[in-house]
C-alpha cells in the first residue's frame, strides 16, 4: 500500500521559485543587449573587427544604433539591479566564502551561503554597478553629433581611452558569470524556468534554503 503522504506528493513540490518571470525577461533582455553591444562596440575599436558592422546591416547604422543600446542596456540593467539591492549586500559570513573561495573552485569543498547569492555573485553585481556607470559616463561623452561637440577634446580622447578599458573588463567580468552559471548545474535552469530544485538549493545557497522553507539544516 503507497502511504498518504506520496500520494499527495505533486512533481512541483521539490523545486522553488528562484527567479520570477519579470527578473528572467529582464535578465535576458539585459544579456540580448550586452550582445549587441559587444559587437557593435568591437566595430568601432579597432578596424579589424569592422566587419561585424555587416551584422547590423550598415556601418552607419550601426554607429546610430550602439549608443541607444548603450542607453537601453543600463536603463534595463539598474532596473534589474535595484530589485536585487537588498540580497546583494555584504555580510559577515561572506569573508568565510571568500577565505575558501579556492578551495570551492577546485572542488574540494564550499563553504556555507548564508543568503540567495554568496560573495563572489555580490562582488559581480558591485563592480557592475560601477563598470556600467563609467561606461555609460564615458559613452555619452563620446556620443556624436548630440553631446560629443560639447566635451573638450582631451576629454574625448581619455573617454575613449576609459570606455574601452572598462569596456574589456567588463567582458571579462561576464565572461567569468557565464563560465559559472554553466559549472554550477542547476543554475542555468534557475534563469530558463525560474525554478531550482531543494537538492540544489540546499547546496548551493543554505542560507536562502532555510528562508525559503522554515527548515534549519542540520550540520
Amino acid at each position: 500500500m503507497i502511504p498518504a503522504s506520496k500520494l499527495q506528493r505533486r512533481p512541483g513540490d521539490d523545486l522553488l521559485l528562484r527567479y520570477t518571470q519579470g527578473e528572467r525577461l529582464t535578465h535576458w533582455a539585459v544579456a540580448v543587449a550586452y550582445v549587441l553591444l559587444f559587437l557593435s562596440g568591437l566595430a568601432l575599436f579597432h578596424p579589424f573587427f569592422f566587419w561585424t558592422s555587416s551584422l547590423f546591416g550598415s556601418a552607419a547604422f550601426m554607429r546610430i544604433l550602439h549608443p541607444l543600446l548603450g542607453l537601453a542596456f543600463a536603463a534595463l540593467f539598474y532596473a534589474y539591479a535595484l530589485r536585487l539591492l537588498r540580497d546583494n549586500r555584504l555580510v559577515r559570513a561572506d569573508r568565510a566564502w571568500l577565505a575558501g573561495m579556492g578551495a570551492y573552485l577546485n572542488g574540494k569543498g564550499e563553504v556555507r551561503v548564508e543568503g540567495k547569492y554568496n560573495a563572489g555573485q555580490k562582488l559581480m553585481y558591485w563592480s557592475m554597478l560601477g563598470i556600467i556607470a563609467v561606461l555609460l559616463a564615458t559613452g555619452l561623452c563620446m556620443w556624436r553629433p548630440f553631446l560629443a561637440p560639447h566635451v573638450p577634446v582631451d576629454v574625448r580622447r581619455l573617454a575613449g581611452v576609459v570606455h574601452a578599458a572598462m569596456a574589456f573588463v567588463m567582458f571579462v567580468g561576464i565572461g567569468v558569470h557565464v563560465y559559472a552559471a554553466y559549472w554550477t548545474k542547476g543554475s542555468m535552469r534557475a534563469m530558463t524556468r525560474g525554478t531550482v530544485n531543494r537538492a540544489w538549493a540546499r547546496r548551493h545557497h543554505p542560507g536562502w534554503y532555510e528562508q525559503m522553507t522554515g527548515r534549519k539544516e542540520q550540520t
